[in-house]
């Protein structure tokens, strides 16, 4: 039986890779490196290709964030096999260090020291080491992700009209007009029943902005309306869709929101 534990690193910068795959050599012989992706897009092709047992994952890369990496793989990982370990590899930022901590995410900072990494691997070969079903580690890392998911701050101005350019036209649109927001490469697309209309921000940004309490994200580039939504579809193997009044198309749900549409 074959019990060679395999990692897989996500690193933009190839130094920072090769750097951190000699440190692991060194730290743990016997650990695998199966490949390097330059990017969030090659990560998630190269893992769900390999299936390591680990995953090392950069904060900020081209294309996909470790982040958005991560989010899209709980998404497309085989339900019969277990998820891997997730590592997020960032340089030093407060706030997101203390984001880690609160949502106990396994996390080494760049440069990455021995000592810090040591530790890390002792936490990883502890937790491979205990027997563990298909999806239990799935709910752990859905269980940190939703954890890590920006809040909607509690005293932030919120937003009323959505002014979007339209040609030479400035578009002014009521937030409860919205039926959902999409991001695209460096815009939002803001979708109505009738109309479609790009704004200049990021999803982040605009999250901050809307009430919680009527907009829910339900994946990682979309905002729905709760108020659109006509029913949430669950097929067979657990995937929701979300068919939305005024809308032609359905809107899928990623599991780190499938919470949001458990039966009360």
């Amino acid at each position: 039986m074959n019990t060679t534990v395999r990692a897989l690193i996500a690193e933009d910068e190839a130094i920072l890779a090769q750097t951190l795959a000699q440190s692991l050599q060194r730290l743990w012989p016997e650990l695998e490196i199966v490949g390097t992706a330059p990017n969030g897009y090659a990560a998630v092709e190269q893992a769900l290709a390999l299936r390591p047992d680990i995953l090392f994952l950069d904060i900020k890369m081209p294309g996909k964030t470790g982040m958005e990496a991560a989010h899209e793989l709980t998404d497309e990982w085989p339900a019969h096999l277990p998820f891997p370990q997730i590592v997020f590899v960032t340089a030093y930022d407060e706030y997101a260090v203390d984001a880690f901590e609160h949502a106990a995410v396994d996390y080494v900072l760049k440069p990455v020291s021995d000592q810090r990494l040591a530790r890390t691997v002792e936490r990883l070969q502890a937790r491979l080491a205990k027997p563990q079903s298909a999806g239990s580690e799935l709910e752990r890392v859905l269980d940190q992700l939703r954890a890590l998911v920006p809040a909607q701050a509690a005293n932030a101005e919120r937003l009323s009209i959505i002014r979007a350019a339209v040609g030479n036209q400035i578009r002014m649109i009521p937030i409860e007009d919205v039926v959902y927001f999409e991001a695209t490469d460096k815009y939002v697309n803001v979708v109505t029943a009738e109309a479609e209309s790009l704004i200049r921000t990021s999803l982040r940004d605009l999250i901050a902005q809307l009430d919680p309490a009527q907009f829910w994200q339900v994946h990682r580039s979309l905002v729905v309306n709760n108020r659109a939504i006509e029913l949430a579809h669950r097929d067979e193997s657990g995937k929701i869709t979300l068919k939305l009044r005024g809308r032609k198309e359905n809107l899928p749900v990623s599991r780190v929101f499938a919470h949001l549409f458990r039966q009360m």
